[in-house]
């Protein structure tokens, strides 16, 4: 074999060894001036750090009839709970043919009766005009609202209270709870709750009279028969919660989570406390936003039957009776309540719809 043709061969240019050296990537040259702009993150990323509670706020946010009826519902508050103090501090001294000089803070107050002005239109002094027996529209509504959302407020303080605690007890434990839940609830919806409540405060509303007379903010006003009102109301609708909080928990207690704390050792207790209440609510505010239309249209319609807030009380329904008998002279005396009414009422319809689209998207298929 010739040594000299394998020499040859080895050193033929075109054979190429392969390079097994690295050569580092050039430096970037940074030209004066010129900033380095970090990434920004993807917007996925953003989206997937939003906490469920947080979508569904956005989503109401974006939802104009309901923000627009929860301004409504705002104004409407602030006008109940402060609009008497600064009406009252508006005008002047007025010379009263029959109570002499007195002070606005007398004959704009909704009980006082200035019998020489009676169906009286707006004014500089009165400013939504005077009824028949001479009082001031404009803080008898005022007086009106104010009753409508206490109402609603404490009814729907028993609600929630009684319609969490008995629904999750039923859910999460069931046997006698549930049955118990069942069978109420049964019954509440076989029996009219207006006819309850009309019931009920017919026959226990002139004991509340004189039982509360001699509390000054209640008995005096003729808002002795409120607590009572509330009461029946309460009684009525609660179940309806319990029922809707009772479905959730049925559902809530099968998760993953609710199994691994069961495990890990976890009382009873603290799975309710912990785990259960704080993811019902989306539903007891979307129930609870929903029925407080429905509160405030029964205690109306108690007042406009004259069971409810009695004289020299107020409440829109009570505006509304008072004014029955002048529709053909003065219908504005019974419009004006029946507005505001009706306001509030689809105020409150149209947010609880927002809410409902907010909290659950699916209930728009």
């Amino acid at each position: 074999m010739d040594t000299r043709d394998q020499g040859s061969d080895i050193s033929r240019p075109e054979i190429m060894l392969p390079d097994n050296t690295m050569v580092p990537p050039p430096p970037e040259v940074l030209v004066p001036g010129e900033t380095i702009v970090p990434a920004m993150p993807d917007q996925t990323e953003r989206k997937k750090s939003l906490t469920p509670l947080q979508e569904s706020l956005r989503r109401l946010r974006r939802d104009k009839r309901a923000m627009i009826s929860l301004g409504i519902i705002i104004l409407y508050i602030l006008i109940a709970i402060f609009g008497p103090f600064i009406y009252q501090h508006v005008g002047g001294t007025y010379h009263s043919p029959l109570g002499g000089p007195m002070s606005p803070t007398v004959y704009h107050s909704f009980t006082h009766q200035e019998l020489t002005r009676l169906d009286e239109g707006p004014s500089g002094q009165y400013w939504l005009g005077t009824d028949s027996l001479g009082r001031d529209l404009m803080a008898r509504l005022m007086q009106g609202m104010l009753i409508s959302f206490t109402v609603a407020l404490l009814v729907e303080i028993v609600d929630v209270v009684l319609g969490v605690l008995v629904g999750v007890l039923a859910g999460y434990y069931g046997g006698w709870i549930d049955q118990f839940l069942a069978r109420f609830t049964d019954l509440m919806f076989a029996f009219p709750g207006l006819l309850f409540v009309i019931l009920l405060t017919g026959i226990f509303g002139p004991q509340a009279d004189s039982a509360l007379s001699g509390i000054p903010l209640i008995g005096a006003n003729g808002n002795a028969r409120l607590i009572l009102v509330s009461l029946a109301l309460a009684i009525t609708v609660w179940p309806l919660m319990a029922r809707y909080v009772r479905g959730q928990t049925l559902q809530l207690k099968q998760q993953q989570f609710i199994e691994a704390a069961r495990t890990a050792g976890t009382s009873d207790f603290r799975i309710i406390l912990r785990h259960i209440v704080p993811n019902l609510f989306s539903i007891v505010i979307l129930a609870s936003t929903l029925n407080i239309s429905n509160t405030i249209i029964g205690e109306a319609g108690i007042s406009l039957l004259g069971l409810g807030v009695q004289p020299p009380g107020s409440s829109l329904g009570l505006m509304i009776s008072d004014a029955s008998n002048i529709l053909d002279t003065h219908p504005w005396e019974a419009l004006l309540p029946s507005l505001v009414l009706a306001i509030v009422v689809l105020a409150f319809s149209f947010l609880g719809d927002g809410l409902r689209d907010a909290f659950d998207p699916r209930s728009k298929d």
